[in-house]
């Protein structure tokens, strides 16, 4: 088992770096999209995700405008979930060489196992804290468009 946990380490690793740059493209997207929010209204479309999306795709039921405001979201809080999960277990598998190590005594290994460990797991929290913000705040935005959708038909 040892064996087989040691393989997931690199693959892990790497997540969590993808997950890292993701949230911070996320958090570029986020801005920006703010910054279009201040400078247009709802009926242009532009820094409103799914005003735009429901008039490229005619969309007008609630249901199918549900379902899209959940798509839109849902890359950014599938990371905000997996990255604390991933920076645990990136924690957990160089904690078995570091015991290994420091039962040989080679502290020079505990320490590098360590640094991997708390690296990883503080890299996976800030994209994960990161992630929960740009989503937090995209969630509020989609349902204030939803209700101007729903203002917009009921006044046609």
């Amino acid at each position: 088992m040892y064996d087989i946990g040691q393989l997931f380490l690199l693959p892990v690793l790497l997540l969590i770096a993808i997950l890292f740059l993701y949230a911070f493209w996320a958090l570029g997207e986020f801005c920006l999209q703010a910054w279009l929010r201040t400078r247009h209204q709802p009926a242009s479309g532009r820094g409103y995700a799914l005003i735009a999306h429901a008039k490229a795709h005619r969309l007008q039921d609630p249901e199918a405008l549900d379902v899209a405001a959940h798509k839109l979201l849902e890359k950014a809080r599938i990371a905000t979930r997996v990255a604390p999960m991933l920076g645990l277990v990136a924690t957990m598998i160089p904690m078995g060489p570091a015991l290994r190590s420091l039962s040989d005594g080679n502290l020079g290994n505990v320490g590098m196992s360590l640094t991997i460990a708390f690296s990883a797991v503080i890299l996976a929290l800030i994209a994960a804290s990161i992630t929960f913000l740009v989503v937090g705040v995209r969630r509020r935005w989609l349902a204030e468009e939803m209700v101007w959708l729903n203002q917009q038909q009921v006044s046609a």
